[in-house]
């Protein structure tokens, strides 16, 4: 199977971390900040690829969902594992503690100047701390 690119694997982490892995198309763009055309595109190349699969939106025929495929989601979980040991090794691994937690508030400043509204909240999650409770 081809290496995916960075776009494609945002697209294929953002399906795997939706519930039963489908999303609007509209919505994914959204998320990773993609106009449709270059969505479109790129699915395209997922859809050959056995990794999305793309239907119409029971709730709004004039919309199209993307879902991740079980090929897809082994994708996903691959280059995750491999993402995640890159990340330690060259950033985690690098740091102290001390240091880890000034990257952390540096991170949350950067991203409350770029993202003051929280729109894109839902492709920023913090996996350090535990889940907050509603």
């Amino acid at each position: 199977m081809p290496t995916s690119t960075t776009f494609e694997y945002h697209v294929l982490a953002m399906l795997s971390e939706t519930p039963a892995r489908t999303l609007r198309m509209t919505e994914v763009a959204r998320r990773i900040a993609a106009t449709l055309p270059r969505l479109s595109h790129v699915v395209t190349r997922l859809e050959s690829r056995g990794l999305v699969e793309r239907f119409p939106c029971s709730e709004d025929r004039r919309a199209t969902n993307a879902r991740l495929t079980e090929a897809g989601w082994a994708k996903v979980q691959h280059a995750a594992a491999q993402h995640v040991a890159t990340v330690r090794h060259h950033v985690v691994d690098a740091l102290t503690a001390e240091q880890l937690d000034q990257l952390a508030a540096i991170a949350d400043a950067l991203l409350a100047r770029l993202d003051p509204t929280g729109a894109m909240a839902a492709t920023n999650t913090r996996h350090d701390e535990p889940p907050r409770r509603r």
